[in-house]
C-alpha cells in the first residue's frame, strides 16, 4: 500500500511539475509578446508626432501654391491686354488698309489717262509687305497667348487639385484615390498595419473601410501616418458579425465619414 501511494505521488508531482513548466513557457511568451507589442506602440507614436509635424508644415505649402496661382492670373491678365492692344492695332490697320486702297482706287482713276501704274504698284506692294507683317505678329500673339492660356489652365488644375487634396485633410478624409491592404494585426491591442501611408494617400485620423468581396467587414480609424505604411485602431463594435480581420483584406476610404465614427473609435 505504501509503495502504491508514493507512486501516486510521484506521478502527481511529476504532472504538476510538467503543468508548471507549461505555465512558465507561455507565462514567458505572454511577457515576449507584450514586450512587442509596447516597443511597437512606442513606435506608432513616434511616426504619429512625426506626420503631426509635417502636417503642421501644409499651411505653408498651400500659401505657396496660392501664390502661384495668382502669380499665374496676373500673368493671363498681362496677356489678355497685350491682346486686346494687338486687336486695337489690327483694327486701326485694318482701317488705314481700307483708307489707303479707297485712295489707291481715286489715284487709279486720276492715273488712268496718263499711265502711272509703276508707282501705283510699289505702293501695293508696299501695302501688301506691310499687311503680311502685321499677320505674323498677329500670329505670334495669338500663339503665345494659346501657351500661356494652356499653361494657366494646367496651373489651375493643379491648384484644384491641391485645394481638394487639403479640403480633405482638413475634414480628416484619406484620398479617394486610396487602395491600400491589412499587412499586419494585433488583435490584443486593437489595431493593424497598413501596406500604405502618405504616398498613398492615407491622411491621419481618417476612417477606413475594410472590404472583402465587394463588401465592407469592419471599420478603421487611422492613428499614424508614415510615407509607405501607416496604423489604425480597429472601431468598436463595426466588425461584421462572424467576421475576422485578416492580412491582405482591402481598405478603401469610408464614404462621407462621420464625426461620430471616430468619436466611438477614440471611445
Amino acid at each position: 500500500m505504501a509503495n502504491i501511494l508514493g507512486i501516486f505521488t510521484a506521478v502527481v508531482l511529476a504532472v504538476a511539475a510538467f503543468v508548471a513548466s507549461k505555465n512558465k513557457a507561455r507565462f514567458e511568451e505572454e511577457i515576449s509578446n507584450r514586450d512587442a507589442e509596447s516597443e511597437s506602440l512606442v513606435k506608432s507614436q513616434a511616426r504619429l508626432k512625426s506626420a503631426q509635424e509635417t502636417l503642421k508644415t501644409l499651411p505653408e505649402e498651400r500659401a505657396e501654391a496660392d501664390a502661384q496661382f495668382a502669380a499665374k492670373q496676373e500673368a493671363e491678365v498681362e496677356m489678355k491686354k497685350a491682346n486686346e492692344e494687338t486687336q486695337q492695332q489690327i483694327a486701326e490697320k485694318t482701317q488705314e488698309i481700307a483708307a489707303n486702297k479707297k485712295k489707291l482706287d481715286v489715284n487709279r482713276e486720276k492715273t488712268a489717262k496718263v499711265g502711272d501704274i509703276l508707282g501705283l504698284s510699289e505702293k501695293m506692294k508696299n501695302l501688301r509687305v506691310e499687311l503680311e507683317e502685321l499677320d505674323q505678329s498677329i500670329a505670334g500673339r495669338e500663339a503665345t497667348l494659346s501657351n500661356l492660356t494652356a499653361r494657366n489652365t494646367s496651373a489651375q488644375a493643379e491648384v484644384k487639385r491641391w485645394q481638394n487634396e487639403f479640403d480633405l485633410m482638413g475634414k480628416g478624409q484619406s484620398l479617394a484615390t486610396l487602395q491600400t491592404r491589412i499587412r499586419n494585426i494585433y488583435p490584443t491591442w486593437g489595431f493593424v498595419t497598413l501596406a500604405g501611408g502618405n504616398n498613398a494617400g492615407v491622411i491621419n485620423n481618417s476612417t477606413l473601410d475594410v472590404v472583402r468581396n465587394g463588401e465592407v467587414i469592419a471599420k478603421l480609424l487611422v492613428t499614424a501616418v508614415e510615407s509607405s505604411s501607416a496604423s489604425a485602431s480597429v472601431i468598436p463594435d463595426s466588425v461584421k458579425d462572424n467576421a475576422t480581420l485578416m492580412v491582405g483584406d482591402q481598405v478603401v476610404p469610408t464614404s462621407g465619414s462621420s464625426k461620430a465614427d471616430k468619436k466611438s473609435a477614440s471611445n
